[in-house]
């Protein structure tokens, strides 16, 4: 995961456009509210599978990102697995950014 897509998920935290949290996540991805999904690459097997099947039954964009201590360092909380952006803006521009760095 490239730094400027690192610091936009910082912004959108502290703009409070996310959540945090297995079930409001989930809760999230069944209301629509969620546009985009990060989930770390070291999620465990349960909690990564839940997540995507939920994505794909919702037609809900998500993203396999580096590793749990990079994505919670990126909005200053520990230990977080998964972060839902709720903003269409800010999951639009970091829908872009990722698919740069995967494709750079």
């Amino acid at each position: 995961m490239n730094r400027k897509a690192l610091n936009l998920v910082g912004l959108a935290f502290r703009a409070g456009k996310c959540t945090l949290g297995e079930e409001a996540i989930t809760k999230d991805i069944q209301k629509k509210k969620a546009k985009l999904v990060l989930i770390a690459d070291d999620t465990g097997y349960q909690t990564k599978k839940k997540l995507v099947d939920k994505c794909s039954f919702y037609n809900i964009p998500y993203y396999l990102v580096a590793d749990r201590d990079t994505l919670s360092q990126a909005i200053g909380k520990e230990g977080r697995v998964a972060i839902a952006v709720l903003d269409q803006g800010f999951a639009k521009k970091m829908q872009s950014l990722l698919d740069e760095s995967i494709r750079g």
